[in-house]
Order: structure tokens, then sequence, then C-alpha cells
């Protein structure tokens, strides 16, 4: 199962809770996707008249495909039963709510799936206590690692 990580989200959000929805993909996308060549860059999820659509996703163009190519940043609709997106619109009312798709995987059937994020971001001050905390983990595993040399 191939999977690719959102991880400049998880830097700028705060996740409450994830879902797994569904890709509408043309045949050329899906297999841009199974080659790795998807960007995050800016994604995110919104929900129109009860359905919900993914925007900035950038899946680049199929090389070998002639003019039956795709967009690369079109809006993509994703799949969710009706009760969990009433229960999105009901979280991104609240203040400073958005869903972020944290990552993108095949399935063994051969399906896409996205994993989208229910997030709130992060201020300056929060992401600076985030890189310290990465920073001490890292020197005591380092501290560890030689210490028993």
């Amino acid at each position: 199962m191939k999977s690719f990580k959102n991880k400049k989200a998880y830097h700028n959000y705060f996740f409450t809770q994830e879902l797994e929805a569904g890709i509408v993909l043309k045949g050329t996308e899906i297999k841009s996707i199974r080659t790795g060549k998807v960007n995050f860059k800016d994604s995110y999820a919104k929900i129109e008249n009860g359905e919900v659509w993914l925007y900035n996703l950038h899946i680049s163009i199929y090389d070998q495909a002639s003019y039956f190519n795709h967009e690369p940043e079109r809006p993509r609709k994703l799949l969710l039963n009706r009760q969990e997106i009433k229960k999105l619109i009901r979280k991104t009312e609240e203040k400073g709510m958005t869903l972020i798709p944290t990552k993108i995987y095949i399935t063994e059937q051969g399906l896409a799936k996205l994993s989208l994020g229910l997030a709130q971001g992060k201020r300056l001050y929060d992401k600076r206590d985030a890189l310290q905390k990465k920073d001490e983990m890292r020197n005591q595993q380092r501290q560890v690692k030689y210490r028993d040399y």
C-alpha cells in the first residue's frame, strides 16, 4: 500500500479528528498517484451543497497520456456518508476549524483513499514550541545512542 503524507499540515495545524474518504478521480490521475506525483501544498477541503470538495491538491500530468490528460489542480469530489458530512458541517462552523488532507494512499483493492483531518491552525508560538520539543527529543536520542558505545 503506497501512501503519501502531508508533513507540512502537521506543522501548521492541530488535528482533532481524522476521517477516511474516497476520491473521484480520472484514469490519468490514479496513474499519476501510483507513480508518486502528488503535492499537498495549500490543499484543503470545503463543504458545498451537502458535498465535500477537495481544492488545490496538485496531481501532476501523466506523461504517457496524450490528449486524455487531466487538469493538475481541478476540484475533486470526496466520497463520505451523509451522517459524516453533517457532523463535519457542525464541526467546521466552530471557530477556526478547517478540513485538511493529511494522507493519500492506494488500498490493496487499487482504490485511492484520502485521510481528511479536522484541524485548527497553530499560532507562531505553538509552532516554535513544537520545534523546540522535537529538537530536545532528537538530542536525547543522540545521547542515548552514543552512551551505549
